[in-house]
């Protein structure tokens, strides 16, 4: 714990360090701006890079062993529908209380903002001409796990690797022993790795706050302060319901987790990823007391059903571009496109800016200029810092409470 302490005031004071120096170099080096952003956030992108090499031999082995462990297939069943059961309604609330804020608040309605400037969305919007029921069915479904790993496709890994666990657990304990333990291993040695990776989080987290505030300074919050201000108010409620739920489950242990986690909780924000503390996190819900096999099997899940943070904002974002451009939605068209992103939002990686891509998708889909994305993309970065955070927070109740509900949480928890 001591450690996890030294590591924790590490992050803070890069993120406090990471402040100072970009405001220096935006308010005192303005000619050196662009140089230095470019340069200092490759920190953040070594950090980052260092994480996602870990990701999909992580999800692979911990899953297949989670699920081989279970041997019972209608446990398998039982815990899954459990899961499937909590990210659905999960979605749903999340979904709902962006749509409730942004239509209550009207954050569009009384920002003024440039039409014409669209300058950093040709990017985003080009993924929009992909985008069809045919590439989602294949962005799922993996046709080589050789090509899901090299390109990190959490969903199509999640895929194999439940089938490829029921297969070893249907196989027999005689033939199913040694794959399952040498994977074991290797999902162990992987986790070691991830105590080396999370000590280079601090240069990471100055790198990505250093970076950011160099190019846009402290004016941005002033700029777009509505429209972050009704954001953050949604995302309070948001985190108040999840928080309530999460006591009636958990009772005073809730606090406990909170402690436990406040370390992925703070690099998500930091560095605007929940994929970057995927393995910090499996590490910590073990250690809260979740039984291996329930983490292993319902954290990848989560990472690809259950970003409750992005959800919430992706009718947010979607109504407020809306109502940027004027353009007055039905409330029965609101709820058909809530239901749209309620299915196009899941697989999408919990990386920077996976949501824009999926809110430009829906905005073409129902005749909103996807070009007001935009609009959103110089305050996105301070958004995603809460909704990161968010996704976080919401898989780690998820995971605990399907252990809870299976009576594979230890009441004291321990040490790895």
């Amino acid at each position: 714990m001591k450690g996890q302490n030294k590591l924790f005031f590490a992050i803070v004071w890069a993120l406090i360090l990471g402040l100072i120096a970009g405001a220096i170099v935006h308010f005192y080096f303005p000619e050196h701006i662009e140089g230095f952003s470019s340069k200092i956030k490759l920190l953040g992108t070594i950090f980052i890079r260092m994480v996602q090499m870990i990701i999909a031999p992580l999800v692979f082995t911990t899953l297949v062993v989670g699920i081989a462990k279970m041997s019972d297939v209608s446990m398998i069943g039982r815990v899954g529908a459990k899961a499937m059961l909590w990210f659905i309604v999960a979605s749903l609330v999340s979904l709902l209380i962006g749509l409730f804020f942004v239509n209550w608040l009207e954050p569009g309605h009384v920002v003024n903002l440039d039409l014409n400037d669209t300058s950093g969305a040709d990017d985003l919007i080009s993924h929009t001409k992909a985008f069809s029921l045919e590439d989602f069915v294949k962005h799922v479904v993996p046709k080589s796990l050789f090509e899901a790993f090299a390109t990190n496709e959490v969903l199509q890994i999640v895929v194999f690797s439940v089938m490829f666990g029921i297969a070893l657990a249907n196989l027999g304990k005689k033939y199913s022993k040694p794959m399952v333990k040498l994977l074991d291993v290797a999902a162990h040695a992987i986790l070691k790795m991830v105590g080396y990776i999370m000590w280079v989080a601090p240069a990471g987290v100055f790198g990505a706050i250093a970076a950011i505030v160099a190019s846009k300074g402290f004016s941005i919050f002033t700029v777009y302060a509505v429209y972050l201000r009704d954001f953050l108010i949604a995302l309070a409620v948001l985190w108040l319901i999840l928080l309530i739920v999460g006591y009636f489950i958990l009772g005073n242990r809730l606090m406990e987790l909170l402690r436990r986690i406040k370390e992925p909780l703070l690099i998500a924000f930091s560095t605007t990823s929940s994929e970057a503390v995927f393995p910090k996190l499996l590490e910590e819900l073990e250690r809260f007391g979740c039984n291996n096999k329930i983490v292993s099997f319902i954290l990848p899940l989560g990472y690809s059903f259950n970003l409750d943070g992005s959800m919430m904002y992706m009718t947010f974002a979607s109504i407020f571009i809306a109502q940027i451009y004027g353009i007055e939605m039905a409330l029965g068209e609101q709820i058909v496109m809530l239901l749209v992103l309620m299915l196009t939002s899941k697989g999408i990686a919990g990386v920077p800016r996976a949501s824009l891509v999926i809110i430009v998708a829906t905005c073409a889909m129902f005749g909103i200029p996807p070009e007001g994305v935009a609009l959103i993309l110089p305050i996105d970065h301070f958004c995603d810092m809460g909704r990161s955070m968010t996704n976080v927070l919401g898989n780690s109740l998820a995971t605990c409470a399907v252990a809870k509900w299976e009576g594979e949480l230890d009441r004291h928890g321990g040490e790895l």
